[in-house]
């Protein structure tokens, strides 16, 4: 049986990519229940422009492993019929940004279907995909837009951001019944952590402590993880203890564990690398206001994107995402440090 964990398992572990990690709780998903399986471009024969789908065709044959093709809202819409006709699918799409194409069957139909039906349908549909900066892939292939599936009732949204979450969080998605956007990072997918040997499940709505600190709390997600606990060893270099909250899922929100924090240090710092304008830090740091105020010792600061689209050139991508020095110089700020 599973484990449900919330932290590393107490058991023995390997290093493993991001993208590996993806790979196994797919393998061992389809494994285990027959009605699991994959669609999306290219990633049979390919294994997916990622990698993540490597070997899975050879294994379990092209009645699971489906190229499709490039169609989105044809691929996704089969794959809510599948779920709701009894399947668990899995589909890839090979950039968020082609998502924008099938936001009717995953906002209208998938995601609607459960309270339609007055509790009785059903969605187990996981929409893989990948987002954000990075390689210098330009406006059209490198955007960061959880937002958008954020402000979706009926959804799930999930932003892991090592491997050790993007394998437990990812089982849990397979297993669930109702519709889950699993976003994956670009930049992540060469990345490597500590993942359990023996089979392990996350639940959905428990974040992560991801460092302890009593001087600010920084909550970030996905790719923004790794550059604030690289911020946080700078900083704590200079006399300041930052505590990183890693909330893994963004519906549900750990808003319980993200208040907790804020209690204790009383200065808060919210970085996202999509733009400012209408993101999930906004919508974090009202809630915190409004349950938390009386704890704030100066105002909630919002570190994200520029207000743009993202360029090619690599240096003027750089610019446009958060980078540890901005995250250094928003928690100086906010514990008047600066």
């Amino acid at each position: 049986m599973a484990q449900t964990l919330s932290g590393p398992a107490q058991t023995a572990v390997r290093t493993v990519l991001y993208r590996e990690a993806l790979n196994e709780a797919l393998r061992e998903e389809m494994r285990r229940d027959a009605s699991v399986f994959l669609m999306g471009e290219g990633i049979a024969e390919r294994g997916g422009s990622y990698k993540v789908t490597v070997g899975l065709l050879s294994e379990f044959g092209p009645g699971r492993v489906i190229d499709t093709p490039i169609s989105e809202a044809s691929f996704v819409g089969a794959g809510a019929g599948a779920a709701i006709a009894g399947m668990r699918p899995v589909v890839e799409i090979l950039f968020v940004d082609f998502a924008l194409l099938a936001m009717d069957q995953i906002c209208n139909q998938a995601a609607k279907f459960k309270f339609m039906t007055g509790g009785k349908g059903r969605v187990p549909l996981v929409i893989r995909t990948q987002g954000g900066a990075g390689n210098g892939l330009a406006a059209q292939h490198s955007q960061s837009l959880e937002a958008l599936f954020y402000h979706i009732p009926g959804l799930k949204v999930v932003v892991p951001s090592d491997a050790y979450d993007a394998k437990g969080l990812l089982k849990t998605a397979i297993r669930l019944d109702d519709p889950v956007v699993f976003l994956e990072h670009k930049s992540l997918y060469l990345t490597s952590g500590e993942v359990p040997a023996e089979e392990y499940l996350i639940e959905f709505g428990k974040g992560r402590i991801r460092r302890e600190g009593h001087d600010a709390t920084v909550i970030a997600w996905s790719n923004m993880i790794p550059r604030s606990l690289a911020a946080a060893d700078r900083l704590a270099g200079e006399g300041i203890e930052v505590e990183v909250v890693d909330p893994r899922t963004l519906v549900p929100l750990d808003l319980d564990l993200i208040l907790g924090s804020v209690r204790k240090t009383e200065h808060v710092v919210i970085v996202q690398e999509a733009v400012r304008r209408g993101g999930v830090a906004s919508d974090i740091a009202s809630r915190i206001q409004a349950e938390a105020f009386d704890y704030l010792d100066a105002p909630v600061e919002i570190v994200a994107g520029l207000d743009t689209p993202i360029p090619f050139n690599l240096n003027l991508e750089k610019a446009c995402v958060p980078q540890e020095e901005d995250i250094i110089q928003a928690v100086k700020r906010a514990v008047y440090a600066e």
